[in-house]
Formats: structure tokens, C-alpha cells, sequence
């Protein structure tokens, strides 16, 4: 795992349909300074020249804030920027593939929805933390699995690695699960549509 990994507080996620190419910086700076330590780079579409550019920026941003950046999704942009690391999901590249290709110091996190075999995988493939979700209604992933606290205690109890929690997040809702045992709040519409990204990532910061 990398050094730069902050496994706790608020991991930032973006989305190409609510940031544009002319908003995406100054909104990722706007959250690193709220004190997000973790952005994650979400972008299915586009040249892969373009994604490169845009994923490089960031790695500076996150630099320059002692945070780290992860790829959704992408190995080869991973290694083209030389990132912190790469998230996957279940259908993406096999974790034990991504862990030989981008080796023993990458952070590699995988969703986990809410199920103990697949944390078990994970843990044993060699995942820096595991993702589980989503918890409450999202707009992002809309049609995604719901996952339960009750789940979310079970998970706790059953392994060490750090645990993301994702869907539907907001600072009201958020204690609960780090009540439940989550590490970090994976947070996208909630932290980028608000009008003051830094104010809504400092209040969301404030729950850990």
C-alpha cells in the first residue's frame, strides 16, 4: 500500500456528467482543500490522450495536498501517469492481475457491494482496502444493490482492511456507518454538485 494513503476520513469521487473538462481541477482543488485525502479520477468515456492530460493535473493537485489520487477502472492509465493506485469492480481486471502489474506499493481497492465472500477474495488477492455499498439511495448509481449497516458490522468484524462506504452519503447520514465500522465516505454528487465544495467536504470531514 502506498505511504501517501490516508485510510480514513472523506475519499472523493469525480463524475465526467457533473464536473466538465473547464471545472474538473478547480473542483478537485476545492475538496483537497475541504481536506479530502483520497480522489479518486471516474471517467468512462473520452480519448485516452485526453484522460491522461486530466489524470496527470490531478496527480499534481494531490501532490501539492499530500493526497492520493486513484484511477477508476484503468490500469493502463494508472501506470501511465504512475498514480497511487486503481479501484476496481467485480467485473473489471482480476485484482490478483492489477496487484502483479502495478506491484506491492500500489493501492488497489475493489467494491465489495456488501457481501463477506467477495471481502474475503479480496483480502486474500492481495486489496489494499475494499468498498462496500450502496447505502442509500444514489443518484449517481441509481440502480446499484442496496447494502445493509447490519452488513456493514458483519464485514467490520471479519477483516482488517480498510472500508470505503459509498451510495448516497451526506453529512447527516455519514456517522452512522462510521458508527458501523467504515473507514471512509465515498462521496460524488453530494460533495460535487454543492455550491461550496470545500465547505461540504470540511463538513463531512468533521464526522471522523
Amino acid at each position: 500500500m502506498s505511504d501517501q494513503f490516508a485510510a480514513s476520513g472523506v475519499y472523493a469521487i469525480t463524475d465526467e456528467h457533473l464536473l466538465t473538462d473547464a471545472t474538473l481541477l478547480t473542483a478537485a482543488e476545492q475538496a483537497l482543500t475541504g481536506g479530502v485525502r483520497v480522489l479518486q479520477y471516474r471517467r468512462k468515456t473520452g480519448e485516452f490522450r485526453d484522460r491522461v492530460t486530466q489524470a496527470a493535473a490531478l496527480k499534481a493537485l494531490c501532490r501539492r495536498y499530500q493526497a492520493s489520487l486513484i484511477i477508476n477502472d484503468d490500469i493502463d492509465l494508472c501506470q501511465a501517469i504512475d498514480a497511487d493506485g486503481v479501484h476496481l469492480g467485480q467485473s473489471d481486471t482480476a485484482l490478483a492481475d492489477a496487484r502483479y502489474r502495478l506491484g506491492p506499493g500500489a493501492i488497489i481497492g475493489i467494491s465489495c457491494h456488501d457481501e463477506p465472500a467477495l471481502v474475503a477474495m479480496a483480502e486474500r488477492h492481495g486489496a489494499s482496502y475494499i468498498a462496500l455499498g450502496r447505502f442509500f439511495p444514489s443518484q449517481t448509481k441509481p440502480d446499484a444493490p442496496a447494502a445493509s449497516i447490519e452488513n456493514l458490522r458483519v464485514i467490520r468484524q471479519q477483516t482488517t482492511l480498510p472500508i470505503v462506504a459509498i451510495g448516497g452519503i451526506t453529512a447527516e447520514n455519514g456517522r452512522s456507518l462510521i458508527d458501523a465500522g467504515a473507514d471512509m465516505l465515498a462521496v460524488i454528487n453530494y460533495l460535487f454538485a454543492a455550491q461550496d465544495i470545500q465547505a461540504r467536504a470540511r463538513e463531512l470531514n468533521n464526522l471522523f
